[in-house]
This record gives structure tokens, C-alpha cells and sequence, in this order.
């Protein structure tokens, strides 16, 4: 397993809440144990304690990405460093599972955590994720969706740094809602000039065919 795919957790955990929706998905131990993704192991140790404490570590997680967003990268660096202090994990070469075509260990590196709870096994392998990211690409591969009220969490991996939504959907609905925000401004000159709009008088009736 590359190390950068530890940075989806970090994504996820974020995105299990929509602030300015007013909405929480990481409500119960089933939706923590969603997060963990495929693996199961570490996912069945949660229980109902860990909610709160995933939340916890959830916003320390979305203010890493609000830094970023706003061009504080040393703010970004330092929350995420405090994270990586509370919740230390240990690189591993490992080979579990994954073979190549002779029946030979695919050796890769993999972070072991030693946790208290399951809580802190996901912070550890979320903020190590994220700081090899951050490190790797830079800080302002960390974004939050620009199409409100989204504000989702994402890592932009583009080879000119221009992502700015998490998702297509939503790059799809800014791009129509600033299409129809250009079209008022033309109605609204033209109104007050006096003048129509280009191609606004130009159908023709039925009965005129």
C-alpha cells in the first residue's frame, strides 16, 4: 500500500460533515467503521466512545484544510504537526497479501499504529497520509470545494494545481450558476440601458412559419 493513499482518510473523515448544510453522517459506530474502507480488522475495535472522539479529530483535520485553503501554510504545517505528536504510527515494509506473478512478496511500505482505540489509529495513519501529501505535492494541494455551501475537502493532484471543486458534480453546478449569474447581469444592462439583450426578440411564432 503507497503511502499516499493514506491521505484519503483524512479526506473522508473531513468529508463526513457538511457545516454549512447544517449535516453529520458520523452519527453512530457503523459510520465509523464506513471510513476504514476495506479494512475491516481495524474497523471492528470502534464502538460508541469513538464518535465523539472521531468528531473531535475530525475538525482538527478540517482546520489543516482551511488553513491551506487560505493560504496559511505554516498554520496548515503546525495543526497538522500537533497531530502527527498525538498520534505517531511506525513505517513498515511489508508484503501481507499482495504477490506478483511468481508467488513473490510485493514489498511495500505500510504504517503500523499502535493505538489506545480506534480513534487513534485512524488520526495516525490520516495525518501521516496527509503530511506525505502536503510534502510531496504542497500545501495548497489541500482545497475545500469552492461551490457553496459545499466547502468538501479534496487533494488536488492536477499537473497545473487548478482544481477547485471536490467533485465533478460540483464543478457542474458552479459552472451553470455563474453561466446564469452572467446572463442576469446582461438582462440588468440591458435593462437599464434600454437595449435588448442579444438574441432575446429573435424566436418566431408558430403561425408565423
Amino acid at each position: 500500500m503507497e503511502l499516499a493513499y493514506y491521505s484519503d482518510y483524512a479526506v473522508r473523515l473531513v468529508n463526513s460533515e457538511e457545516p454549512a448544510r447544517g449535516k453529520d453522517s458520523l452519527t453512530s459506530v457503523e459510520a465509523i467503521r464506513d471510513l476504514f474502507g476495506g479494512n475491516a480488522q481495524a474497523a471492528r475495535r470502534a464502538t460508541a466512545a469513538d464518535v465523539t472522539r472521531f468528531r473531535s479529530v475530525r475538525a482538527r483535520l478540517r482546520a489543516v484544510f482551511e488553513s491551506a485553503d487560505g493560504g496559511d501554510e505554516t498554520l496548515a504545517v503546525d495543526l497538522l504537526n500537533s497531530l502527527l505528536l498525538e498520534f505517531p504510527v511506525s513505517p513498515q515494509i511489508s508484503g501481507h497479501d499482495h504477490r506478483d506473478d511468481d508467488g513473490r512478496p510485493l514489498w511495500h511500505m505500510h504504517l503500523a499504529d499502535h493505538p489506545s482505540n480506534v480513534t487513534a489509529g485512524y488520526a495516525a495513519i490520516a495525518a501521516m497520509g496527509l503530511a506525505f501529501h502536503l510534502t510531496e505535492y504542497g500545501v495548497d494541494r489541500l482545497g475545500l470545494c469552492q461551490a457553496a455551501p459545499c466547502r468538501n475537502a479534496y487533494l488536488d493532484t492536477s499537473t497545473n494545481r487548478s482544481r477547485r471543486y471536490c467533485s465533478d458534480r460540483c464543478a457542474t453546478r458552479a459552472n451553470v450558476a455563474a453561466y446564469r449569474a452572467r446572463k442576469r447581469l446582461e438582462a440588468d444592462r440591458s435593462d437599464s440601458t434600454g437595449l435588448a439583450a442579444p438574441n432575446t426578440h429573435r424566436t418566431t411564432a408558430a403561425g408565423d412559419r
